[in-house]
This record gives structure tokens, C-alpha cells and sequence, in this order.
């Protein structure tokens, strides 16, 4: 099974990336999952996302002015919550924690997210809603409360100063060792290249995970070999990037040295999704081993 742990469908051009052309639909999305792919000779799709709203789409409804702190929150939510209903087999729920809407409207509505509408993680977006993690406790401690309450994941957006470098985080980490951290784009955005930081701390924390996609090729081979196997989990960036390239950053690990590590198919498959499945309890599935049978999972699911 390959889960992507991040992705990005709008009704709306993205307010703060400003991407050329109409909307990345989730209708678009799925047929980019759908791919097919090709893993190690054999043709794959990308069979289940997180979706989440673009992190530019979570701050227009509170700028403005004319919305409450809930209805905000539920007006940038709605469309990933559409997709959601619309397509249970494909997106799962990643819910936007925004505290400038209300830090108690905030945990109430992980809550709601969580319970009413079945989400499976939470998102934080420190640089792009303006707050210094490890500082603004009282925004941050109670929606991890909440988060260790329900028993769901959080995935931290990293890579950007002065508010996403990695470390900055590790504070409130080791307040909630009960919680799963998710370290996004292993450190690397607009702002810096924190590769190791999110490794390191993977090392040394047993609840912190690192997010595959945009992650240096050669540093991923690298710390896979030291890394434990269900440590490393598959996440894009969709949009704006494209899945294939990050599909092919883990593949390369099942290549002979140097560029790969002789990586077995079963761990790379943990890496594609069995681990984040395991996470939020999914079923985990076996790699197809020949293409017949990667055919076999492709027209059934099609059907």
C-alpha cells in the first residue's frame, strides 16, 4: 500500500505560493495517484493521501476579519473535508491547526475533526501562522493535549525560519512522548536545508518521524542505513511538486551502492505506507512481486 502523507487539493489557487494555472482539484489529485508508477518494474499507484488546505488557504478567512475564530476554521477546512466525504477510499483527513483563529476553537475543532468526520492527523504550520513554537506554549501544549487525548499523529511543517527549523520543536516533543511527530519535508523548504536535525532527533526520540519527500537523494540513502525501518514514511508536497520524483527517491534505496543500499522490497514498501498504515490502523499490505500481479492490483482497483 502507498500512502502519501501530504498533499495539497484546493477549490482555490493557493494564496501564498501563487501557482500558475486553475486550481489542483482533488479530482486532479487522484488522477496523478492513480499514475500508474512504475516501482521497481512494476506499475503502482499511489493509493491513499492525507489532504490537507494549502497553509496560504488557512490564513485568509482570519485576516479579513469578517469571520469567528470556528467559522474560519471551518471555512478553510471545508473543502478538504468535501474531498474527504466525497472519496473515503482515497483522502484521509489531515486537519490545519491554526491558534490565531482561537486556541480553544482551535482544540475543539481537532476534536470535531477527529471524532465527527474521522481525521487521522494534525497539521502544524508555525512559520506560515506566525508563531515561535517552542515559546508560545499556551497556543501549542493545548492542541497536543488534545492530540495525545484522541490518539492521533502530528505532522510539523519544517524547513523555514525563523518559526519551522526543526529543533525548534523538540521542546514541546519530549512534553508529549505519547504523541507521534511527524518532521515534514525532512527539514528542507524555502528556508534552509535541516536534513540532519530531523534524523538526529528520529535517532534519539522514539516518537519522532521523518517525512521522505524533499529530502536530498543521497542523504536519504544515508540515513536509511542508520534510521529505524519504521521511521521513514513517503510524503510529496502535492502540489506543487510531482509524486513520481519522490516515489523514485525511495526506490533508488533498493539499487546496489552507492546510490542505494540493496534495500529489500518489504521495508521499502514500510516506507511507502506501510508504516504511516501501522500508524493510524491500516492493514499493512505485501508488494506485488512480479508485474503480473502489480497489473492484478491495478485493474481491481480501477474496477
Amino acid at each position: 500500500m502507498i500512502i502519501d502523507i501530504s498533499c495539497y487539493p484546493t477549490d482555490l489557487v493557493d494564496l501564498a505560493w501563487w501557482h500558475d494555472g486553475d486550481p489542483f482539484t482533488g479530482e486532479r489529485l487522484l488522477e496523478m495517484m492513480d499514475g500508474p508508477y512504475m516501482i521497481n518494474g512494476k506499475p503502482r499507484r499511489i493509493d491513499k493521501a492525507f489532504i490537507q488546505p494549502p497553509q496560504g488557504n488557512t490564513i485568509y478567512t482570519w485576516t479579513d476579519g469578517e469571520l469567528s475564530g470556528r467559522e474560519s476554521i471551518d471555512a478553510y477546512m471545508a473543502y478538504t473535508l468535501k474531498m474527504v466525504q466525497t472519496y473515503p477510499d482515497r483522502f484521509i483527513g489531515c486537519f490545519v491547526y491554526n491558534p490565531r483563529c482561537g486556541v480553544q476553537n482551535g482544540v475543539e475543532a481537532i476534536e470535531r475533526y477527529v471524532k465527527e468526520h474521522g481525521f487521522k492527523m494534525v497539521q502544524t504550520q508555525a512559520n506560515m501562522h506566525a508563531y515561535r513554537p517552542d515559546r508560545a506554549l499556551d497556543w501549542v501544549m493545548p492542541a497536543f493535549e488534545k492530540c495525545a487525548e484522541l490518539g492521533v499523529p502530528v505532522k510539523l511543517h519544517t524547513g523555514d525560519g525563523p518559526y519551522s527549523i526543526p529543533s525548534e520543536w523538540i521542546p514541546m516533543i519530549k512534553r508529549f512522548p505519547n504523541v507521534d511527530f511527524i518532521m515534514a519535508h525532512f527539514g528542507v523548504q524555502t528556508g534552509g536545508v535541516y536534513v540532519f536535525e530531523p534524523m538526529q532527533w528520529a535517532m534519539e526520540l522514539p516518537n519522532v518521524y521523518c517525512e521522505s519527500g524533499w529530502c536530498l537523494q543521497s542523504r536519504i540513502v544515508e540515513f536509511a542505513k542508520v534510521l529505524p525501518k519504521h521511521k521513514i514514511l513517503f510524503g510529496t508536497d502535492t502540489p506543487p511538486n510531482e509524486p513520481g520524483m519522490w516515489l523514485r527517491l525511495l526506490e533508488v534505496l533498493c539499487m546496489d551502492p552507492p546510490q542505494g543500499l540493496n534495500l529489500d522490497e518489504d521495508t521499502l514498501e514500510d516506507y511507502l505506507g506501510n508504516n504511516i498504515a501501522r500508524m493510524i490502523g491500516l492493514e499493512p499490505t505485501r508488494p506485488p512481486k512480479t508485474v503480473a500481479e502489480a497489473e492484478a492490483q491495478l485493474a481491481l482497483a480501477a474496477a
